[in-house]
């Protein structure tokens, strides 16, 4: 710090007390006088309270220090003894933190701009504080209950006006709250997030609403993003499958192949082919019935061990199946696996999203944004009530407040919809802040009042009466969730696939067979030719 020293008694004192900006914070003030009577012009100075001014009178065998501070711009001087020097400094303050000493402003008015995006409606429970429709800039609400504590520490006398926008630079240009700050219109503003270009007008002080603004979607289901039919048993089980499959199916084939020699009783029995033993054991794999099957008491009893051994595979396979449709997946874990989903981006529809969401220079952050504000087309930008529910509905990622939006799912989500809510950071911000006039003489007074607030334990009081946290999952998977095609996908490709095939299959028969026919029509044809003619004949009689 900077330390001036005057003495009031020498001509032209009172114009070098002319610089007011250098009569405040961080520059301090010793004005020597030996004159009892008052300086009138002392006490016209505008010596705020964020001053450091000590007026020293001398005395007979000391000098006394007076402290002289106003509390407001036309409110009176004060005087508060500072102590007295003689030959050594004695210092009388019952305090030394300017705090105590300057905290009660005398009812000066101080002003807070609140930001009112969501509803109009909130202007007046704003005022009211009666916590109602806390959706809707539960922010502002929150800010304002703890910024009427702190006028009511510094006996301040509260005023309060609204703005629909947060403040931006546009043109050389501020708007909204930034815009009330910088004219004198309010004192301070409504918590929000720091921006570096804010810091040319404003200070910010202290967290006194904490916020969170990033994406917030359900993970997709596990089916969206893998085949869940796979998904049942480990690579080892699947093998121990597969070579099961192929024992049982040459054992079939060679009991049924003993059995066609031994003896044959109708159409039923197996013909002794390696595809009739395939067909039947995969009857058992499925647990399908099949037109033919072993007459002797071998086959049957190898055909009885198969479909009972492959009831226990087909049983828990189907209940994994079960589980896996409803179970939510871990997909998603970062930015730029979100820009890569299908999952539709959207944004609530409020001032900061257009500006912050526009302003990101990353790769991956522009093609988020491309997706939600594309050249062409609808912008994805909706109402809080509109996104939430689309939230609800599933594939749908929402860039909001997450407290705003918690509050929301609180009231709208069943218990099992809440167990796979995720939540991405996309504009990287820290923690909000109150914005103050960056030459205000009450920032420091702010600044105090609102730790305190905090530290006493009244805004964690506050946060919990106004804000909800992340639901926590009670009851995961306990209730039934229809299937979609989704869902199917692994199943109607496997469908489709087996079509493709039997056709192909098909097409392959008739080619065959028509081969065979021609084949067969060249052979009747060159034996026809080939046979002798009646006239040609001759007969041979042995001598």
């Amino acid at each position: 710090m900077l330390l001036f020293l005057t003495d009031l008694d020498c001509p032209g004192a009172e114009e070098s007390l002319k610089l007011s900006p250098y009569l405040r914070y961080p520059f301090r003030w010793l004005a020597l006088t030996k004159r009892s009577d008052d300086i009138k012009y002392i006490w016209k100075l505008p010596l705020f309270v964020d001053s450091d001014f000590v007026l020293a009178k001398q005395m007979v065998d000391h000098f006394s220090l007076t402290e002289l501070y106003k509390p407001s711009t036309f409110g009176p001087m004060s005087s508060i003894a500072r102590g007295y020097y003689n030959g050594s400094l004695i210092d009388t303050r019952e305090n030394r933190e300017i705090f105590r000493r300057r905290k009660d402003i005398m009812g000066h008015p101080l002003t807070i701009s609140n930001v009112i995006q969501d509803s109009n409606t909130s202007q007046y429970h704003i005022i009211k504080e009666n916590r109602l429709e806390l959706h809707y800039d539960g922010t502002t609400k929150l800010s304002y209950v703890h910024v009427q504590i702190a006028f009511q520490m510094l006996n301040a006398t509260p005023r309060h006006v609204f703005s629909h926008r947060w403040g931006y630079k546009k043109n050389g240009q501020w708007s909204g709250m930034i815009n009330d700050i910088n004219t004198g219109k309010a004192d301070l503003g409504t918590n929000c997030v720091p921006a570096v270009e804010r810091l040319s007008v404003v200070v910010f002080t202290d967290c006194i609403a904490n916020f969170e603004v990033k994406f917030i979607f359900r993970q997709p289901p596990l089916s969206y993003v893998s085949n869940i039919f796979t998904l049942p048993f480990s690579k080892s089980v699947w093998i121990a499958i597969a070579t099961s499959f192929a024992i049982s199916t040459i054992t079939i084939y060679i009991a049924t192949k003993w059995e066609v020699r031994t003896f044959k009783t109708d159409h039923t029995q197996l013909d002794g082919s390696i595809f009739d033993a395939m067909l039947i054991t995969m009857s058992a794999l499925s647990q399908q019935g099949c037109s033919k099957e072993p007459k002797k008491l071998s086959g049957r009893i190898m055909s009885f061990v198969i479909f009972s051994a492959l009831m226990a595979v087909y049983t828990a396979y189907s209940a994994n199946i079960m589980v896996l449709l409803q179970a939510p997946s871990s997909a998603i874990t970062t930015l730029e696996q979100l820009a890569n989903s299908d999952i539709k981006l959207a944004a609530h529809d409020v001032d900061y999203n257009h500006f912050v969401l526009k302003a990101q220079k990353d790769p991956i952050r522009k093609a988020i944004y491309r997706k939600i504000s594309p050249e062409k087309g609808k912008e994805n930008f909706y109402n809080f009530n509109e996104g939430v529910e689309l939230l609800r509905q599933g594939l749908f990622a929402f860039h909001a407040i997450l407290e705003l939006v918690y509050l929301r799912v609180e009231e709208t989500f069943l218990e099992n919809e809440k167990c796979d809510l995720m939540q991405l950071d996309f504009i990287n911000s820290h923690d909000p802040f109150v914005p103050v006039y960056k030459h205000s003489p009450y920032l420091e007074l702010l600044r105090v009042v609102f730790k305190r607030i905090r530290e006493s334990g009244i805004q964690m009081a506050n946060h919990r009466r106004f804000q909800v946290p992340k639901p926590r999952c009670t009851e995961k998977i306990s209730t039934f969730s229809s299937v979609g095609i989704v869902h199917m996908k692994p199943v109607l490709l496997f469908i489709t696939y087996g079509f493709l095939a039997a056709f192909l299959i098909m097409l392959a028969e008739i080619f065959v067979f028509r081969m065979k026919m021609f084949k067969r029509k060249e052979l009747k044809y060159f034996s026809l030719r080939n046979r002798p003619s009646k006239e040609n004949l001759t007969i041979k009689f042995p001598n």
